[in-house]
């Protein structure tokens, strides 16, 4: 007897396992399938955008005008008491007639005459500058030149020979006589070169 209620027990059990294990097993598989027919919802969080930034731009300040600069000092000149300078007189430097290379003295010469071969006519005469030192200091004085009268009647080769006061009139005479211009010296009906002496005198005006 017991046996047969130890089997009975048995049984019971394991039917009671079986079951178990098949509702388990059957109640997994319901599950699953309930879980796959499930929608997954994804929430994305947007950001707002944001209104662009509106800078107002702001234009610079206009510089303020210059100031003017202050009118110049006005300066007293003091007036003088003559305005008018005193006129320097002077006399234009005297020029003497001429003589020839070893010839004799020759006197003073008139422009267009005939003349003969010995003869020393000037064409262009210019007269020199007074030097402005001499006539401050009120001197007078002469210069001997000797120079070559061209074919063309153009002077070169000046050399001062004399001269009173020395070195005071030599340039002034020297630049002078560079451009006077003589009727050449004929020999045959040509012209040919020819030494000269020229005294040039510098004297001022005294009254």
């Amino acid at each position: 007897m017991r046996y047969l209620l130890s089997l009975a027990a048995a049984v019971l059990v394991s039917l009671a396992l079986f079951y178990l294990m098949h509702y388990m097993i059957s109640g997994g598989r319901g599950d699953l399938k309930k879980v796959e027919n499930y929608s997954v919802v994804d929430f994305v969080r947007l950001k707002r955008e944001s209104e662009p930034e509106v800078r107002k731009r702001t234009l610079p300040k206009k510089p303020p005008p210059p100031k003017e600069p202050p009118p110049p000092p006005k300066l007293k000149v003091a007036q003088a008491e003559d305005p008018n300078p005193p006129e320097l007189k002077m006399d234009m430097p005297d020029i003497k007639g001429f003589k020839g290379g070893g010839g004799p003295f020759l006197g003073g010469t008139t422009s267009g005459a005939a003349s003969q071969d010995g003869d020393i006519i000037p064409l262009v005469r210019i007269a020199p500058q007074y030097p402005r030192k001499a006539a401050m200091q009120g001197k007078e004085g002469w210069v001997k030149l000797e120079f070559t009268i061209t074919e063309s009647g153009t002077v070169t080769d000046v050399r001062v020979l004399e001269s009173n006061p020395r070195r005071i009139f030599d340039r002034a005479a020297v630049r002078a006589i560079l451009k006077w211009k003589f009727k050449p010296k004929l020999v045959d009906g040509k012209p040919v070169t020819r030494r000269a002496v020229q005294v040039i005198e510098f004297k001022l005006n005294k009254d």
